[in-house]
């Protein structure tokens, strides 16, 4: 279990790295000139400005509507909250956004993606408008019977007590940060990531709002991350292969041009696939590229592997000679083959004859049934014959044929 998160927190690099960058940046304000501080006053505006254009270019409506609220706060912030003396408890409207933008990042986390001018995207934007409607009037009719409820402190702790932000909303904010981080660790998906790293950034601009340096700052944090989280999972849509979650042709055209001289490639096919898709169907067939592709992931010898396209693989492995690779790859090809992948009913053969005339294997007829599959490997090395991308690319997968003519599930040079 702790290999695994250790794996996957990549994905809260890039927001971790801007909150630990503005922090150590903070100090940094007050020696700024007058024109410079009133250019970062505007800063969490133009940042949030670009990702809300972004956001709109990609169809990306879950980071649009939380950045135009973080917008709503910052604006309130400057023009009601700093302008007078602040008593967050008592103040209506700070207790509507600390405690509706966790809760909407919380609940657009666990939404998929609609986009932001289609049906759904203007019924979420009708939805926040209603709710933020709702409290407000909650509030300025019921305020008074709100606050011991709202504002109430449970735990006498000299922390607690000095933050800005009262006890129940920090309790509801924890709760909405632990389900972020639960789906951002689990979809590793840059959107989620960023929604966690926005919320955290939005804290700590809620508990020193009375600290003009710390709110600009944390603000404009909160606007960079969700904006480089479009950023980033838009050239994950374009870079990386939606079925199998591998990177896609496209960025393996893209980092050929960067291995130097000495690389080896590896074309992979998966053996009789039309076939096995025919017998078994299709939902299983991309079961069996998930799997493949699961398997190539975890290949040794610092390969990295790419969806080519079908069923066709590629794996490239930068400063190795191909003499060093053919034994990853042979662990790699009987890994595949020893596999059995349990079938459902409904995913089976109809009759017997088709079950016997496909490529993978099955075992027995009720919930014990399973298949494998193989798959054929030709490999190629750079040289002084080989030298440029593209023929050993062509040599790569002559090997493949090759090691299909010579009966599959093997790997030839």
């Amino acid at each position: 279990m702790l290999t695994q998160i250790i794996h996957k927190t990549p994905t809260f690099l890039m927001p971790a790295a801007i909150l630990i960058a503005t922090w150590f940046l903070i100090p940094h304000i007050p020696g700024l000139s007058a024109e410079q501080q009133d250019l970062v006053m505007f800063a969490p505006y133009i940042v949030s400005a670009m990702g809300i254009f972004l956001s709109i270019h990609f169809h990306r409506g879950r980071p649009f509507l939380i950045l135009l609220m973080l917008v709503c706060f910052y604006w309130c912030s400057q023009t009601l909250f700093l302008t007078k003396p602040f008593e967050p408890g008592l103040s209506q409207l700070f207790q509507a956004f600390v405690l509706l933008i966790p809760m909407n990042m919380a609940l657009f986390t666990i939404m998929r993606e609609r986009g932001v001018f289609s049906t759904a995207g203007r019924m979420r934007l009708i939805f926040i408008v209603i709710q933020a409607l709702a409290v407000l009037w909650l509030f300025k009719r019921h305020f008074s019977e709100l606050v011991p409820y709202i504002a109430q402190s449970y735990i006498q702790w000299p922390l607690f007590n000095s933050l800005f932000v009262p006890q129940p909303a920090l309790i509801s904010g924890a709760l909405c940060f632990v389900l972020i981080t639960g789906l951002a660790l689990l979809r590793q998906t840059p959107i989620d990531s960023g929604m966690l790293g926005s919320l955290t950034a939005f804290f700590m601009a809620c508990n020193w709002i009375s600290t003009r340096d710390i709110l600009v700052a944390y603000n404009s944090a909160g606007a960079l991350i969700l904006t480089m989280s479009v950023l980033r999972d838009s050239y994950n849509m374009a870079f990386r292969d939606d079925l199998t979650g591998i990177p896609s042709r496209r960025a393996l055209n893209e980092n050929l041009h960067g291995l130097g001289r000495h690389y080896t490639v590896a074309m992979l096919d998966v053996d009789h696939f039309k076939q096995f898709n025919d017998n078994y169907g299709h939902d299983v067939g991309d079961q069996v590229l998930k799997m493949v592709a699961q398997k190539m992931m975890n290949v040794g010898g610092g390969g990295k592997a790419y969806r080519y396209g079908g069923e066709e693989f590629t794996i490239i492995f930068p400063r190795c000679r191909i003499d060093d690779a053919l034994p990853h790859l042979e662990a790699l090809r009987e890994t595949i083959a020893e596999y059995r992948m349990a079938l459902r009913s409904e995913d089976r053969p109809k009759n017997q004859k088709q079950g016997k005339g496909s490529r993978g294997s099955r075992s027995g007829r009720g919930d014990g049934a399973y298949a494998s599959v193989t798959v054929s490997i030709g490999v190629a090395e750079s040289g002084e014959e080989l030298k440029n991308t593209d023929e050993v690319m062509k040599a790569a997968d002559k090997a493949l044929y090759k090691a299909k003519n010579r009966g599959r599930n093997q790997t030839c040079r």
